[in-house]
């Protein structure tokens, strides 16, 4: 799509997951330019600015329409990631499906009902596989779902392409890998917790490369999308535009500490044994293996660039981590 210029900016944009990592963040981000914001959330929530509708879970909402009046698009990031534990015993596929699947028609279905024009998917890179050893994924790889997660995510895709098909609404999914930044939680905080103890860590052997994406660079592209005049009838793929091995990533984060980083050269073989006999295999071969992203289509279609460096996106998420984890001891 050659010539692209940005429509006039749209109106009120509905985020479902608005009090999540990324939902807090690009709710911010439309209130600071002046856009109006519908806050779809589980719970009550504050969102200073924003007009909160908290419908429980989706996939059993009632008030969709009402909440969705009068709204230009739709951001839907709201999404079951884990299955949690006051579920024992269930079906994992069946509760994934339930919260990325069906929630996600449901939304979609309410939004074409209520004159909703376009409707952005956030999906996930995990799609197209864990890993990449060879070329990097670009929008066209097959898609290789390897968990129930995964899985769920691709057939939200495919229904969401149904509803457009049936109805006209304007669909773009977006697949972003690891997130990173203010507020992040799970691996990269552990991670970053491990570096600011000064523990030597056995990753200095690993010679992956792996992409990522800041928090405001995915934000970014998210309103990059709702204001591109013509829909984007392929995935988008996004990233910093730089891949980084484990090691590297580590100095990173130690950088911006201010601290050593502090890595053995522990043979990979020797991570991945440890990891069998501990029962940590998959986070070990996060740790190990490569996911590379190629955005260059992206960057064509949308006419758009990270703005932010790695560097300064690390840095971010490293003083949000700090200021935080002061006077606490993780």
């Amino acid at each position: 799509m050659d010539g692209v210029t940005d429509q006039s900016a749209p109106g009120c944009i509905a985020v479902s997951g608005a009090t999540g990592f990324v939902g807090r963040a690009l709710a911010a981000r439309l209130l600071a330019t002046s856009h109006g914001v519908v806050a779809l959330t589980r719970q009550p929530a504050n969102l200073p600015g924003a007009e909160v509708y908290p419908l429980g879970d989706l996939e059993r909402a009632d008030g969709l329409e009402d909440a969705l009046h009068g709204v230009d698009s739709v951001v839907h990031l709201a999404a079951r990631a884990h299955v949690l534990k006051e579920a024992p015993g269930a079906d994992v596929g069946t509760l994934y499906r339930a919260a990325n699947v069906d929630a996600t028609c449901r939304l979609a279905r309410a939004a074409v009902a209520c004159g909703v024009r376009r409707f952005v998917f956030v999906s996930s890179i995990k799609v197209l596989g864990e890993r990449t050893p060879q070329a990097p994924f670009t929008a066209a790889s097959p898609v290789n779902p390897a968990d129930a997660y995964a899985q769920s995510k691709w057939e939200a895709e495919q229904a969401l392409q149904q509803v457009a098909a049936e109805t006209g609404l304007e669909v773009i999914v977006v697949r972003p890998p690891l997130v990173y930044g203010p507020g992040v939680g799970a691996n990269f905080q552990r991670l970053m917790a491990l570096v600011r103890r000064g523990l030597p860590l056995p990753l200095g052997a690993i010679r992956n490369q792996r992409s990522m994406v800041a928090l405001d660079n995915l934000v970014d592209l998210l309103l990059r999308c709702l204001k591109v005049p013509t829909v984007i009838n392929e995935p988008v793929l996004v990233s910093d535009g730089y891949d980084l091995s484990t090691p590297a990533l580590v100095r990173l984060i130690a950088a911006a500490m201010g601290r050593p980083a502090r890595l053995l050269p522990v043979p990979e073989t020797a991570l991945r044994l440890a990891g069998r006999l501990t029962g940590r295999s998959a986070e070990i071969d996060r740790l190990c293996s490569s996911l590379r992203v190629d955005t260059r289509r992206t960057r064509e279609l949308l006419e758009w660039c990270a703005p932010l460096s790695v560097e300064e996106g690390v840095r971010r998420a490293v003083a949000d981590y700090m200021k935080m984890d002061a006077g606490t001891d993780r």
